[in-house]
């Protein structure tokens, strides 16, 4: 699918979700808007994506109409960019840095797997109608993250650093293997059905 908003980059929209005071990491941003599109929720819109990232009633006050243009210009670029990732298969995590401390690169990836795509994935709904393999490919995804988390408790010396971090980097090899296969199994086959358009002024607080 060709964007019809050209996303400005990772640097200029780290700045722009400083600018409106959102707290969510841009790589998990990135991938809820990956599982978002993925979805099987079919009620599920861009806007109730983009709310997602702040706390109830704390959404930004966009007070002109060409505020909220550009608001929502930048994130649907990016929505636009995520959409031709999956539509290629492509999704990954963010690339691993390998000088952060361990515990904050688990953590990190703990949120780009179950707040960022799992969390989107569902969007919002506990009980979703989608084929049983793929709900244990998503189940499954949940479980990595929460390894991520219990890697992250056998970090705490130096010598085994580079061990973890061997766990890490297989751990991620994992992830990114279940999302091209719920990408080639059950997005990609009726991606057309899951292109959803957003709607401007249909939240509070966007107006």
């Amino acid at each position: 699918m060709k964007s019809e908003n050209k996303y400005i980059g990772d640097d200029k929209f780290k700045k722009f979700l400083e600018h409106y005071g959102c707290v969510a990491p841009l790589e998990v941003i990135k991938l809820r808007f990956a599982g978002a599109i993925c979805s099987p929720n079919t009620d599920l819109r861009p806007t109730d994506v983009i709310s997602s990232f702040w706390p109830e009633g704390k959404e930004p006050r966009l007070e002109t109409k060409n505020e909220a243009d550009l608001f929502f210009k930048f994130f649907m670029g990016l929505w636009d960019e995520m959409f031709a990732a999956v539509e290629e298969n492509r999704l990954k995590l963010s690339p691993l840095n390998e000088n952060e401390d361990i515990k904050t690169i688990c953590q990190n990836r703990f949120e780009q797997v179950e707040l960022g795509f799992v969390e989107g994935f569902f969007g919002g709904q506990e009980n979703l109608k989608i084929p049983a393999f793929i709900a244990e490919v998503v189940d499954s995804l949940s479980r990595m993250a929460l390894l991520y988390q219990s890697v992250a408790k056998t970090a705490d010396t130096t010598q085994k650093r580079e061990s973890v971090l061997n766990a890490v980097s297989d751990c991620d090899k994992t992830v990114t293997k279940s999302l091209a296969f719920i990408v080639e199994n059950y997005a990609l086959p009726h991606i057309d059905s899951l292109r959803r358009s957003v709607q401007k002024g249909e939240k509070n607080g966007y107006n």
